[in-house]
């Protein structure tokens, strides 16, 4: 909730890569088979129900980037083959011969201090090709600045969904301001749309 997602699109959007795919994945979302699926793609028959042949993200967003959301939560098994990825810009395909190239730029996130993560939550080596260039996100609450500018955005966001015009009286900004935000920029929102 600190707004992982909304870096990594602009990191995407003010590169050479802008106009290219911008691909997010949840890793924490799906269990390590239907993970390794849906990053690697697989061929047609590779398991039962596998009935035609699926690319996956990586694939997906080739040229482009692509997003690994809590990167942590991936099975070690995983991170032997998202490593092999960044190392060597190849892959196969679940149940596939053929080898895949893939020219990505990988954008990773976690909830957690990624250095508290190296070694046991994240391989010693992939931690080391995963963290060339390490942002940290502090809650929002540690940036209230912030607040004031992303109570605009997400009013014009909100305005534009619902068709309707929305503004934030003075005294409803100074109350945000007060706020602490346990739930960081989602409650923000939340607390916006209610």
């Amino acid at each position: 909730g600190v707004g992982k997602e909304v870096v990594a699109r602009m990191i995407h959007l003010r590169s050479q890569r802008r106009t290219l795919p911008f691909v997010k994945v949840n890793c924490a979302a799906l269990p390590g088979e239907l993970l390794e699926s849906e990053l690697f793609g697989y061929e047609q028959g590779a398991f039962t129900g596998a009935v035609r042949a699926k690319p996956g993200k990586f694939e997906l967003a080739n040229k482009g980037t692509i997003f690994l959301d809590e990167i942590a939560e991936m099975s070690p098994h995983l991170h032997a083959k998202l490593l092999h990825v960044l190392q060597d810009h190849q892959y196969s395909r679940l149940g596939a011969r053929q080898v895949v190239q893939v020219d990505v730029r990988v954008v990773s996130a976690t909830n957690r201090p990624l250095q508290a993560l190296r070694g046991e939550f994240l391989r010693e080596d992939l931690y080391f090709r995963i963290a060339t260039v390490v942002v940290e996100l502090p809650a929002l609450r540690s940036r209230p600045d912030d607040i004031l500018a992303l109570a605009q955005h997400l009013t014009g966001r909100l305005a534009r969904r619902h068709n309707r015009e929305i503004s934030l009286s003075r005294s409803a900004l100074e109350l945000l301001l007060r706020y602490s935000f346990p739930g960081n920029v989602r409650e923000l929102e939340n607390i916006l749309e209610s």
